[in-house]
């Protein structure tokens, strides 16, 4: 049990003072940073070809290590009176939305083992991508995001079914407006979708845009809607962001020894 303990004390984010627990979070830091590096410069073709063989001996380096921690972390994951029980427990951590992202880091290695088509390798292989997704673990700031986006979930979701809304009565009117004068372009109220999202983004890409007077000033009153509509959850979370700083800077004290500022979780 207390090799357990440590262990799991090791491998979660270091505390002040643990030199072994943050140096292993260095070590995998540091293994995720050259692994997303790796991705992006083994897309280039000519690099690839000379240099191949070393990206696939980095990339299976990378997948023992990672298989290793995340076995770890499923092993002593019971210390957590959250994960107590052993298999329930267990099965409860790896549920979560960061052991999920430690899992999808290291699948696509062995999917082909598992009888995948060799042919989607390639495809597979994009996956590591979500290495990046591991640093959450060791950032404060990413966890704060998730934080934020979580408590604001119910009008973050309440300004999505109405962006949601506005992109079905923008795409119907447009439609009606411009297909019996563009029936190639405004083709069909799905079709027409692609024209709403460019306009209620304000990206407006040119290859679709109305021709008619009243197809004009439709488009342009939904443009004007797209910029409210889209301040909504900038703004929801901005408000989050602000009430979460001010709740962690609320939550710190003063040691009365040295005057330090000290977390209220120390």
């Amino acid at each position: 049990m207390p090799t357990r303990i440590r262990i799991w004390g090791i491998v979660e984010a270091a505390r002040r003072g643990d030199r072994a627990s943050r140096a292993f979070d260095i070590l995998i830091l540091t293994l995720i940073f050259l692994n997303v590096l790796a991705v992006i410069i083994d897309s280039v073709e000519s690099i690839r070809m000379r240099w191949g063989a070393q990206f696939d001996a980095f990339e299976t380096f990378s997948v023992i290590v990672f298989t290793l921690e995340y076995s770890l972390r499923i092993w002593a994951c019971t210390v957590d009176p959250r994960f107590r029980k052993p298999i329930t427990g267990r099965l409860r951590f790896m549920s979560h939305p960061m052991p999920i992202i430690d899992l999808l880091a290291i699948l696509p290695f062995y999917l082909p083992f598992l009888g995948i088509d060799l042919r989607s390798l390639r495809v597979l292989r994009l996956f590591r991508i979500f290495r990046i997704a591991k640093i959450g673990r060791y950032y404060s700031s990413l966890t704060l995001i998730r934080h934020v986006i979580k408590s604001k979930k119910e009008e973050l979701v309440l300004t999505t079914v109405l962006m949601g809304l506005l992109l079905v009565v923008s795409s119907s009117v447009l439609y009606y407006c411009e297909y019996p004068v563009q029936p190639q372009v405004f083709s069909s109220i799905p079709a027409t979708m692609w024209w709403a999202v460019a306009t209620l983004t304000t990206v407006g890409y040119g290859d679709m845009y109305p021709i008619t007077p009243l197809g004009k000033t439709c488009a342009s009153v939904i443009a004007i809607l797209g910029i409210g509509m889209f301040a909504l959850p900038t703004g929801i979370i901005g408000a989050g962001f602000v009430e979460a700083i001010d709740k962690r800077r609320n939550q710190t004290r003063v040691c009365p020894h040295c005057g330090k500022l000290v977390d209220a979780d120390d």
